[in-house]
């Protein structure tokens, strides 16, 4: 059982990090979080995986005084998912037709669904920056989609006052993800003795899983965004 866990863990990480490649050469929109690590790497010059791993171990910094304690399934998407961002804008071609800008955008929300539905079902930990919502929210006592709100308002405009792209594909991703990943996610979560269902709601993102009602930190892992 570990085996698959672990295996489903590396895949959808992996096509996590194709996905925000996919979304960035559709040229549309990114969703906040890589709204924020776009912007951030024009800044610096840097690659956007390079920005991803980055920003990823500078929020668990953030777990700190929240109490939040990383898995494997933690670290693991603070690199992986930055290395395979980089590796898909390496292969995947950019669009200047619209047609292919749209195909490209949908098969990236596609592809980030089902990578989200295959490492939350992993249960593994927590990505970084779904840790930061759900050790605020049960910090302060605020609601996660308060906390997640907050959050995503933030690095959404620091992001787009960097240069980050927001657009269509930014609206698209926010409802599309939660109710995509909420349907795949029954396909891909490994039972586990004494852990309750995986469940998202209804406008969550990659990083980002878990009804308010059922978060929980076993059971929690959008990213976001990149996210992540």
């Amino acid at each position: 059982m570990m085996t698959r866990r672990i295996t489903q863990l590396l895949i959808g990480l992996a096509m996590y990090g194709i996905s925000l490649a996919m979304f960035i050469r559709a040229s549309l929109g990114l969703d906040p979080w890589d709204v924020f690590h776009q912007g951030l790497a024009g800044k610096l010059g840097w690659s956007i995986g390079t920005v991803v791993v980055v920003v990823s171990f500078l929020v668990l910094l953030l777990w700190i005084p929240l109490r939040q304690m990383p898995g494997f399934g933690t670290l693991a998407n603070a690199v992986l998912v930055g290395i395979f961002a980089d590796l898909g804008l390496a292969l995947l071609p950019a669009f200047s037709h619209l047609g292919g800008q749209i195909a490209m955008l949908a098969g990236a929300v596609l592809l980030n669904a089902i990578a989200s539905a295959c490492y939350i079902g992993a249960r593994l930990g927590p990505g970084a920056r779904d840790g930061l919502m759900t050790g605020l929210a049960r910090r302060t006592g605020w609601s996660v989609r308060l906390s997640r709100t907050l959050i995503e308002v933030v690095v959404l405009g620091s992001g787009w006052l960097l240069g980050g792209s927001v657009g269509v594909g930014t609206v698209v991703y926010a409802l599309a993800i939660g109710p995509l990943v909420q349907l795949l996610l029954p396909l891909f979560a490994v039972p586990e003795k004494g852990v309750p269902e995986v469940r998202v709601p209804e406008n969550s993102g990659a990083e980002n899983s878990a009804t308010e009602e059922s978060v929980t930190e076993k059971s929690v892992p959008q990213a976001q965004v990149a996210g992540s």
